[in-house]
């Protein structure tokens, strides 16, 4: 299974069984809408607060996964997830809700594909059957954490990406139908000293490009094998930085060939400046659009690669640096030839 210096390759094909993508009504307005299989058409979603109200899409994604793989809850081994709400809250919450073994994972945007590779792992040391994973964000939850609150009015730089609203489940399973988890490469964490939160773009771009390098050079691949590089958040700012960093290193990958969630989400919608962010991001384009690409054999092999900046509101105010993290999962349809 260990491959190369960060890498695990997956000899058992675990399957990408189920996708689900659950949205908010800026999410509704965009290009993915079709995407979807639950739109909602304000932001409160009927609960109290904003954390109740993504505590709302967690769960509903969660029981659409399960749902559309036919299990029955009782069938689901173990629950991987997280979000981006200290100590991840809403996802804990919705664990308590589903009552299905639940492990917490945080590595901000970049917790979806950190969750599908651990839960690969899991299926391929045959410790589970099934599991679900999955990630959810919301716009007003997350802006008034990390920046400020949205009545402040504050006024926001280009370089800024807007909270994607959502939640983006799978289940992952040993056997049964659908597109194959192959490969998997564990990021390292990058700093190259960027304050500034709102280019988080910037920060991840070093880190998407690199955790991309190793992958091929782990599994001695070329660009060309992946119908598409499928990047979690980097926006239009972080997207053209890891574009030139890989042709740098003569990674010659092509502008159609390198798709980034956070600009497809809103498909360049200037309102949402840069793009899209947020841990739902990466979850409700790989769980929703391309999770229908791969079944429509409109993409055959997918690299899915999800960014996180991983600093906090505290260590912002420190006036420390972002770190930043990305994962890669490859997701395909039939075997390795």
């Amino acid at each position: 299974m260990f491959t190369g210096s960060q890498s695990w390759a997956y000899s058992t094909s675990p399957k990408l069984l189920s996708g689900s993508a659950v949205g908010g009504p800026k999410e509704a307005k965009g290009p993915l809408a079709p995407s979807f299989d639950l739109l909602f058409d304000d932001l409160w979603m009927e609960e109290k607060s904003y954390e109740d109200a993504q505590q709302r899409l967690m769960e509903e994604a969660s029981t659409l996964a399960i749902q559309k793989a036919n299990i029955f809850d009782e069938q689901v081994d173990f629950f991987i997830g997280g979000d981006l709400i200290n100590q991840i809250t809403p996802t804990n919450f919705a664990a308590s809700t589903l009552q299905i073994p639940f492990l917490g994972t945080f590595n901000a945007c970049a917790t979806s594909m950190e969750s599908v590779a651990l839960a690969a792992a899991i299926i391929e040391a045959k410790g589970a059957n099934y599991i679900l994973t999955g990630t959810s964000s919301h716009y007003s939850s997350t802006e008034r954490q990390y920046r400020f609150p949205t009545e402040y009015g504050s006024q926001t730089p280009d370089t800024a990406q807007t909270t994607v609203t959502g939640a983006g489940c799978a289940i992952i399973s040993k056997d049964g139908e659908g597109p194959i988890i192959k490969r998997a490469t564990i990021g390292k964490v990058h700093d190259l000293n960027i304050t500034d939160p709102f280019n988080m773009g910037a920060a991840m771009a070093p880190a998407a490009a690199d955790t991309i390098i190793t992958h091929l050079h782990d599994f001695q691949l070329p660009i060309s094998h992946y119908d598409a590089i499928v990047t979690g958040d980097l926006g239009s700012i972080g997207r053209e930085i890891c574009i030139q960093l890989l042709r740098d290193v003569k990674v010659s990958v092509t502008n159609e060939q390198f798709i980034d969630s956070g600009i497809l989400v809103y498909g360049g919608d200037p309102a949402s400046f840069a793009g899209g962010s947020g841990a739902a991001c990466s979850s409700v384009v790989a769980f929703g659009h391309i999770y229908e690409q791969l079944l429509t054999k409109k993409l055959n092999r997918v690299l899915f690669v999800a960014t996180g900046a991983l600093h906090s509101p505290l260590s912002i105010q420190q006036q420390k640096s972002m770190p930043a993290i990305a994962h890669a999962v490859a997701i395909e349809n039939g075997s390795d030839e």
